[in-house]
Parts: structure tokens; sequence; C-alpha cells
């Protein structure tokens, strides 16, 4: 009986906690701190991605690929050139992008505020605003994430970051084990409707001669991507080739004639649990925006460092603290 009502203290306890830490993100978390917050980083963001459109993709990856590995604490960031750290993986390496841009806006936000806002705040917010800037749905940023102090190690982004290889199964496993559903993994899986890739990531793909893919779209897509490397693995092809910088629901559109670019794009409309979602989104692209939205959300509550947790860093890439 004893044990019953240690073990029933506990989880009791480890709810709370889970909520406390929820608690502490709210969307007006630096309404008395820094209110232009948001303002100043909008700004900043807005000016980067219209000097390069490919940045508001970018900067989506990036939020992305932070949160899913040690959660949305701005690890990302730290500039580690140790290779075991989380940027030395095949996932980032050469790959992820748009540090400078959120630097420039923590420097911006530094001028009028220092030591409040965290990095892993910006980031989340510059997602938001890279989405909007491109025609992408806009959504109510929770915020009150702290910094970590290191970053992640290459093992555990190695193991949680999803590969261009990956089956369906897979891909649902990793965005489970993130508290994400099928669902949210089809509507994040969407932002592919802006954004370019690598030749390495689809070479075995377009020269694959599968029946999975569209013979002419093949064939354009060999046009700049050589059969064999090292030559032309890191030229560049857009997501989507009809409206590469648009964020719209093209990419669904694109999955059912067979036109995904990466075997993890085309595996979500391949007979299997997502087909039904995939082609929802090809003919709702309402239904797409707002659960693009909803699942931005819930992406970015993975694990954040709250309260007393980790430090707001003085500059995004350098784990000192203010």
């Amino acid at each position: 009986m004893v044990t019953k009502v240690r073990v029933a203290t506990m989880v009791v306890l480890l709810v709370l906690s889970f909520r406390a830490c929820q608690a502490h993100l709210s969307s007006t978390f630096y309404a008395k701190t820094c209110p232009f917050a948001l303002n100043i980083i909008r700004s900043s963001i807005r000016f980067a991605i219209a000097r390069e459109r490919r940045m508001a993709a970018s900067l989506i990856r990036l939020h992305f690929h932070d949160c899913f590995v040690q959660g949305c604490d701005a690890s990302i960031l730290l500039d580690d050139s140790s290779s075991t750290s989380e940027r030395s993986v095949g996932q980032n390496n050469n790959s992820v992008r748009g540090f400078e841009v959120i630097n420039q806006a923590k420097a911006a936000v530094e001028e009028v505020c220092p030591g409040v806002v965290s990095c892993a705040d910006i980031l989340a917010v510059a997602a938001r605003d890279a989405s909007e800037y491109v025609g992408g749905p806009c959504w109510t940023v929770k915020l009150g994430r702290r910094d970590s102090t290191s970053a992640a190690s290459a093992s555990l982004a190695s193991s949680q970051l999803p590969l261009f290889t990956d089956d369906l199964k897979t891909l649902i496993d990793r965005f489970k084990a993130k508290g994400l559903s099928k669902r949210d993994m089809v509507a994040l899986s969407g932002s592919h409707t802006i954004g370019q890739a690598h030749c390495f990531t689809f070479r075995d793909r377009i020269y694959s001669n599968g029946s999975d893919i569209d013979v002419g779209f093949a064939s354009t897509r060999r046009r700049k991507c050589p059969a064999t490397g090292p030559n032309g693995d890191y030229n560049l092809a857009p997501l989507d080739l009809v409206t590469p910088n648009s964020f719209d629901n093209n990419y669904f559109k694109n999955l059912l004639q067979k036109k995904g670019l990466l075997q993890t794009d085309q595996v979500l409309l391949s007979g299997g649990s997502t087909d039904s979602i995939v082609t929802e989104y090809s003919k709702n692209p309402s239904t797409f925006r707002s659960d693009f939205a909803a699942a931005m959300v819930r992406m970015g509550d993975i694990e954040p460092l709250t309260g007393s947790a980790g430090i707001i860093r003085r500059a995004c890439t350098c784990s000192a603290a203010n």
C-alpha cells in the first residue's frame, strides 16, 4: 500500500512539474521586460529574406533541427568546431544555415533589451516570421525558453534527426519520439514547398529508374546532378519545382505526380498510412496551413529550458551568459 502511494505521489509530482515547465512559455513573456522584441526580430528577419529568398526555408529548418536534438534550446547555434558536436553530423554539416541571421537579430535585440531575450526564442520567432514573409501561415509563438550552455553531442544528433534515406516507419517513429503525430510530420514536411536540397541527397532517387518517380522529373533533375560524386554533390535543386519561393500546397500536389525530390518526401505517398493526409493537403490548402501552424507550435514545445534552467546567452554562438 505504501509503495502504491509513493508511486502515485511521484506521478502527480511529475505531472505538476511538466505543467509548471509549460506554464513558463507564454506569448506575452516579454511584454514588460522587452515589449519591442518581436518587432525588432521581425524587421531583422524580413531584411535577411529580402536579400535572399532561400533564407526563409533555412530559418524554418534551423528551428526544426534545433528542437529535434536536446529540445528547443538553441544548442545548434553554438560555434563548436568539434567533430563530436551536433553541427558535425551529416544531417547538419554544410547544410544547416542562417546562423548569421539569428546572430544579427540577437544583436539588434540586445541593443534595446540586453540580457533578456533568449536565442532559443529568437529562433522560434524567426521561423514564424520567415513563413509569413513568403506567404505561409502565421501563428502565435509561445516564449520563455532559455538557452543551453553546450551543444548537443554528434551521437545524439545523428540518432534523432531524420535522414533523407529514412523509410516511412522510421520517420513516424522519429516524430513520435518527440511527441508529434503522423499528421504533424506530414504538415511539417510541407515546409519543403520552399527551399533547396543538395544533389547527393536525391541522386539515388533520380537515377533509380523506380516506379515511384516521374520520368520527366527525374530527367530534369539529372541535368545538374551527375550520376556519381563527388562532383556536383552540393549542386542545389528546389524541393518544389513549381513554386520554389512561395509557401503553398504545391509540395503535396507534386507528390501525387511522383515528383517528390527526396525519398523522404515521396515516401509520404507510397501506399502507407500518410497517403490520405497528403491527398487532403493537396486539395485543401487552408487545412494544410492551419495544421502546419499548429505543428510548429507543438514542435516549439519540445523540451524547453525554462525558469532557472539554462541561461540567456550574450551572443547566440557563445555559451557565456549575460
